[in-house]
């Protein structure tokens, strides 16, 4: 299995996106993935973020496909930062 990086399977370019999950305790988490409904089902097995295996279940509350690594993990920051009402409004929610 190749490492989760710029390139996948021969060396084809990856799509990175950052998604926003809300938990069962009224929290949000924010993550990066090349398969956000792959990664969700990871957090609700327990198999994902540490942070999530305590407020489970999690609910996928907005995505945004953004192409790279770089670009995924910029949005990542930049959506941590924002106050918890913006990252409601993210998702209409």
């Amino acid at each position: 299995m190749p490492k989760v990086g710029q390139t996948g399977i021969k060396g084809q370019s990856q799509t990175w996106s950052v998604y926003l999950v809300y938990c069962s305790d009224g929290s949000l988490y924010t993550g990066i993935s090349t398969d956000p409904v792959r990664r969700l089902a990871e957090h609700n097995s327990g198999r994902g973020a540490k942070y999530t295996r305590s407020r489970l279940p999690v609910t996928l509350h907005h995505v945004e496909t953004v192409g790279s690594l770089s670009d995924a993990l910029k949005r990542e920051a930049a959506i941590k930062r924002m106050h918890r009402w913006e990252k409601l409004v993210l998702g209409k929610f």
